[in-house]
């Protein structure tokens, strides 16, 4: 996969626009057409002590996720990047979709604070390289500065 290509149309994408929710839109989209052997893959906005479902692409979701709860609250706690080969020997994994079977999950930050998590899923066991996640972490960091988060 092209990674450069993939993040000049991210930038071409959020150009002119500031709205984070209109950018998530974008980028999960992106995501979901970008990479091979995904099954969702999509942003979660923190909202007090819970993570909200924002834009994806794939089957319906979890609407609500604790902070420190599954990979993407445990994820936000941590102000980390987790990936996880396999979701099923992850401690308190959340299945929204039982088809998943590895996870990254990129942590959104905006002036220093978590405002929420890129999260993609793959049907594949050990899907993501280290190419994935710096790739991720890259799109995930050009999505925050692109975008307004009130």
């Amino acid at each position: 996969m092209d990674y450069d290509l993939v993040a000049a149309q991210a930038r071409a994408l959020f150009e002119g626009e500031r709205d984070a929710v209109a950018n998530a839109a974008n980028l999960s989209a992106l995501i979901f057409g970008a990479f091979a052997g995904l099954n969702w893959a999509g942003v979660y906005f923190v909202r007090g002590e819970q993570l909200v479902l924002g834009p994806f692409q794939g089957k319906p979701a979890c609407v609500r996720i604790a902070r420190g709860a599954g990979v993407c609250g445990t994820a936000w706690a941590r102000d980390e990047t987790l990936v996880v080969p396999d979701v099923h020997a992850f401690p308190g994994h959340i299945a929204c979709d039982s088809a998943s079977n590895s996870e990254i999950v990129v942590p959104l930050r905006s002036s220093g604070l978590v405002v929420g998590v890129l999260d993609v899923d793959s049907p594949l066991p050990d899907r993501f390289a280290a190419s994935d996640r710096e790739a991720l972490e890259a799109l995930a960091a050009l999505y925050a500065a692109s975008s307004d988060f009130s």
